[in-house]
C-alpha cells in the first residue's frame, strides 16, 4: 500500500475513533489557549487547567501579563514542569504580543514560532484551534506512529 493511501486509510479510522475531540486545555480566547499550550510541553493538561485558573485570573491579556513580574507568573505555574523557563517565556512573547503584533496573537505559523517558547507543535495547535487554519502538531507520539505506519522515514519532524 503507498504512503497516500494509507495516510487516507489511517485518517478514516481517526475520524470515525474521535469524531469530535474536545479541546482539554481550558481557554478563552487565542492569548489563553497560547499561554496553556506553552504550559502544557512537559506537564499533563489536567496539571495546566489547573494553575491557570489564577494565571487567568491575575492576566487574562498580555498587556496585563506583562504587569506581573516573572518571579510572580513563576510561583503561580511551579507545579509545571520547565516553571522557570516557562515564566521567563510568557512574560518575553506576552511584550512582543504587544510590541509587534497590537496584542493579538498572530495567525501566522513563522510569527508564532517566533515567540519565545513557541514551536512547531504549540504553533500548529493554534491554529487549528484559534483560528481554524489547518495545520499538524507532531509531538513524538505522532512523530514514532508516523514512522511505524510507514508515513514518514522517522528521521526528523
Amino acid at each position: 500500500m503507498k504512503r497516500l493511501e494509507k495516510a487516507v486509510k489511517i485518517h478514516a479510522i481517526l475520524d470515525e475513533l474521535y469524531k469530535n475531540p474536545p479541546i482539554p486545555l481550558v481557554h478563552k480566547g487565542p492569548y489563553t489557549l497560547l499561554v496553556s499550550v506553552l504550559l502544557s510541553a512537559q506537564t499533563t493538561d489536567k496539571r495546566v487547567n489547573m494553575v491557570t485558573p489564577e494565571l487567568f485570573r491575575r492576566a487574562p491579556t498580555p498587556r496585563k501579563m506583562v504587569k506581573l513580574e516573572v518571579d510572580e507568573i513563576l510561583e503561580i505555574i511551579r507545579t509545571c514542569g520547565l516553571a522557570p523557563g516557562k515564566a521567563r517565556n510568557i512574560h518575553a512573547l506576552s511584550r512582543i504580543l504587544l510590541e509587534e503584533h497590537g496584542g493579538k496573537v498572530p495567525a501566522d505559523m513563522e510569527k508564532l514560532e517566533a515567540l519565545p517558547g513557541v514551536g512547531h507543535k504549540t504553533a500548529s495547535v493554534v491554529m487549528i484551534q484559534a483560528f481554524d487554519r489547518p495545520a499538524f502538531p507532531v509531538d513524538t507520539h505522532i512523530h514514532r506512529l508516523a514512522a511505524r505506519w510507514g508515513l514518514s522515514n522517522g528521521k526528523n519532524v
